[in-house]
């Protein structure tokens, strides 16, 4: 798909909240510090769109970004949060749980897994939730500018056999630095959307 018009749409903690035009959606889930407002501004060629921030765990809302009237870029609370009080965590979690669980317009996961480092437990818990729940999934390994460029198959080897992905899962590498990856990226969601929305 190419952006042509990307905006801040809704941004809610519950249903009520959430658009009802039943356009398609598309999630991105990962640990507070992997890099997911980086990648969400890659992918929708904006700088600033989705708020970065050195402090882990700043999303806390579930945000809605329309991309070309036609669907939503969806962005959830980072998971593995460090500084909030177990009460906030557990509304997070719950919140998160509803809309994957709940939401029609949902079409697949983009789980962001930190290249560089062996995905932790929470990574694999998340992972496993989804497939159970039978979503489809795509991998992006991101932050992979950090590492030497000879090193990438091997780690993505090591986010292979952590995760237990299947041979014909997708596992992209991607670089908010050298922007690497987007369009592979597009290019999977691209399946998720009817010829229709793709338009």
């Amino acid at each position: 798909m190419e952006v042509k018009q990307s905006s801040l749409a809704a941004v809610g903690t519950k249903f009520s909240q959430y658009p009802t035009d039943g356009r398609p959606e598309i999630a991105f889930a990962g640990k507070s510090n992997v890099g997911k407002s980086t990648l969400i501004n890659a992918m929708l060629g904006r700088r600033a769109l989705a708020r970065t921030s050195s402090q882990p765990g700043k999303t806390r809302t579930i945000n809605f970004y329309d991309v070309n009237g036609q669907m939503y870029v969806v962005d959830l609370p980072g998971y593995g949060y460090a500084k909030a009080p177990k009460t906030e965590i557990a509304k997070w979690g719950a919140m998160i749980e509803e809309y994957l669980q709940k939401r029609e317009e949902l079409k697949a996961i983009i789980l962001l897994i930190d290249i560089r480092h062996e995905p932790g437990k929470n990574d694999v818990m998340m992972y496993e939730w989804l497939r159970h729940y039978g979503y489809d999934i795509i991998i992006a390994a991101t932050k992979s500018d950090k590492i030497n460029r000879s090193q990438i198959p091997k780690h993505l080897s090591v986010i292979r056999k952590t995760l237990g992905l299947q041979q014909g899962d997708v596992l992209i590498p991607f670089s908010g630095e050298k922007k690497t990856g987007v369009q592979e990226l597009w290019t999977e969601i691209d399946r998720f959307l009817t010829p229709e929305e793709e338009n």
